[in-house]
């Protein structure tokens, strides 16, 4: 999975996790790699909302934005992508 952080349209800072254990279900490898991303990124992980979880499984992409993190953030969104399964 990739995470990439925007900020004004930009790219600004990216990370892939590559998570391939298939003795854990695919929620949580997509968990697992979103912890990651956000270590990796020095991000508290976001919050899941309902709109963040339908994009998710429509299209394996979703956008965290500022209302998906407990603390400010610096930058516009945090993009997650799953790019291979």
């Amino acid at each position: 999975m990739s995470g990439s952080i925007y900020r004004n349209g930009q790219i600004v800072k990216e990370c892939v996790s590559r998570q391939e254990d298939n003795s854990m279900s695919r929620t949580d490898r997509v968990l697992t790699a979103l912890k990651e991303i956000c270590e990796y990124m020095d991000l508290a992980v976001p919050i899941w909302l309902q709109s963040n979880i339908n994009e998710f499984r429509r299209k394996s992409i979703t956008a965290f934005r500022s209302d998906s993190f407990v603390e400010p953030i610096g930058f516009d969104y945090l993009r997650i992508e799953v790019i291979e399964e």
